[in-house]
């Protein structure tokens, strides 16, 4: 790599320094806006954000912005008691799953360990899926830019994600419904005995991020977009906060060929879940799944296109569709990795 004196006569060298010096900047201090009116709250360094030593209130409604455990509570007591029977009801199921564990060995080994042995095929797919965004996605975003990539981990859950891109020199900030210490953003506490800077906690919803406009370089749905009550609303909020150029990616949500498929596999969740703990856990009206037809929609809607990017999870994986075919079952759910590129506004 050619020097910046090489390449740069001696009189473009103060604008070059002011650009780079401004770009430094942007992924070292963010803007906040208020989850409720959506005013600016000023920006905050993301050190500050991740010690969590800062406290907000809007200048226009007076709502306040505070840490609280080391998480930002940006979720509104509107919303979240729309969401309290989903929450309530989750925590139980992945309880019940045993997606935690009281040793922080089992948080830092995911994705690619499951030290209960308890959901060790599911980590499988997580790892595969991330070992691929990190080899072909991030770096053609790092060429773009050579600098830590903002990156927004959308469905963070115990900050897994979060903490590999930290390790990778990125700038993540985790997002999800759930601060509880065993699968949410609590568990994150876990990561920051092996991290240099521990990275920013927010509770908050997808369809209201609490983040000024194009401030991120990639927003990553980790395991959480079929969550999505409305895939339109919630891909727009990610794409509002992507900067030009940035790169969304929808990871681990389930794809069907048809509606059928879906619909099909929605019911059979749901009569199992009443089966085996008391109630269907529908407690959000979620998408659930992707489509074909579903994806050229949010094409439309939003000028994008769509990658399809085809992960191998190993043979078993590749052969369930025949399987379920051969025993005259319904299409199994495929994980196919969906990405797109922000386009100049």
């Amino acid at each position: 790599m050619q020097s910046m004196s090489a390449t740069l006569s001696f009189k473009e060298l103060p604008k070059a320094r002011e650009t780079a010096a401004r770009r430094l900047e942007s992924v070292s201090s963010m803007e906040l806006r208020c989850p409720i009116c959506q005013e600016s709250l000023g920006h905050a360094s993301y050190s500050s954000l991740a010690k969590s030593k800062e406290r907000f209130f809007c200048g226009r409604c007076m709502a306040p912005l505070a840490p609280e455990n080391g998480i930002w509570l940006a979720l509104p007591a509107r919303r979240r008691r729309h969401y309290a029977r989903f929450v309530k009801e989750y925590e139980h199921i992945r309880r019940e799953e045993g997606r935690g564990s009281e040793l922080a060995e089992f948080y830092l080994a995911l994705p690619y360990r499951d030290l209960t042995g308890r959901n060790s095929w599911q980590w499988g797919i997580r790892g595969k899926t991330f070992r691929y965004i990190e080899r072909k996605i991030l770096p053609e975003l790092r060429q773009k830019k050579d600098l830590p990539l903002a990156i927004l981990d959308l469905g963070a859950g115990n900050g897994w994600m979060s903490h590999r891109l930290a390790r990778l020199g990125h700038r993540p900030v985790a997002v999800d419904l759930l601060n509880n210490k065993y699968d949410g953003l609590g568990a994150a506490a876990h990561y920051e005995s092996v991290l240099p800077e521990a990275f920013p906690r927010f509770q908050a919803e997808l369809d209201n991020l609490p983040f000024a406009t194009e401030q991120f370089d990639c927003a990553i749905f980790n395991a959480s977009f079929h969550y999505s009550e409305n895939y339109d609303r919630t891909l727009g909020e990610a794409l509002r906060c992507l900067r030009r150029g940035g790169t969304i990616v929808i990871a681990d949500s389930p794809s069907y060929s048809r509606e059928i498929w879906g619909q099909q596999m929605r019911g059979e969740r749901q009569e199992l879940f009443e089966k085996r703990y008391g109630f269907r856990a529908d407690g959000l009206e979620s998408e659930e799944y992707l489509t074909p037809e579903r994806l050229i929609a949010l094409e439309a809607r939003h000028d994008l296109e769509w990658t399809a990017h085809r992960i191998w999870y190993g043979i078993g994986w590749a052969c369930r569709p025949w399987i379920a075919k051969w025993r005259k079952r319904r299409e199994p759910s495929q994980f196919i990795l969906y990405s797109a590129q922000v386009k100049t506004r």
